[in-house]
């Protein structure tokens, strides 16, 4: 048997043969238009005033901005606080002036309030808050140093923030108090798990 054209012979078969055949910048310009698409998505979602949550700490999902009642609050935590969980990946990137994402925390004690953190957690007005005691490690067994146990009055321009929805939120019973000032947005539900 004699080959006449050995260029044509091909050991490629089935999908691999259609992928070596396939218009490479029709795909290019088909992941263009998704990608672009996500983009504006969220583009108009944030100026929509809608945040989307995939962090464990709340139900993933949808959350739209609401009114200053509303216990949610969208903040850009302070220092040490902010450069940790920048560094340790518990926020990503975003929009705080560190560069990295603001914490979605529900507001448990404000003016006023007597706020008890201990080794078992923390209680708000003598009621304790589940899943709040702080751990000593996080899931990837880094150490985590707790706000001094210990009996605080909360004064006038900051909050307290716990997540008792997530027994791992990384909330004030890590970093305290945090400033009214340091709120951007007060948030309620708007489609979650």
């Amino acid at each position: 048997m004699r080959i006449t054209n050995p260029a044509k012979l091909s050991s490629t078969t089935g999908l691999f043969s259609r992928i070596g055949t396939a218009d490479w910048r029709k795909g290019r310009s088909i992941a263009f238009v998704v990608i672009a698409s996500l983009v504006g998505v969220f583009v108009v979602a944030g100026k929509a005033g809608i945040r989307i949550n995939m962090t464990p700490s709340l139900p993933v999902g949808l959350y739209v901005e609401a009114a200053s009642t509303s216990p949610l609050v969208e903040f850009c935590p302070a220092e040490p606080a902010a450069s940790l969980a920048a560094r340790r990946a518990y926020r990503t990137q975003g929009n705080c002036p560190d560069g990295a994402s603001p914490l979605l925390k529900p507001v448990v004690a404000a003016t006023g309030d007597i706020v008890e953190i201990s080794r078992a957690g923390i209680s708000v007005n003598a009621h304790s808050l589940v899943n709040s005691a702080p751990l000593i490690k996080d899931t990837e067994g880094r150490p985590l140093l707790h706000f001094p146990y210990g009996r605080y009055v909360v004064v006038p321009g900051q909050v307290w923030v716990v997540s008792s929805y997530n027994a791992r939120s990384f909330d004030s019973r890590y970093y305290g108090p945090i400033s009214t000032s340091a709120i951007r947005a007060h948030l309620r539900p708007l489609i979650t798990q």
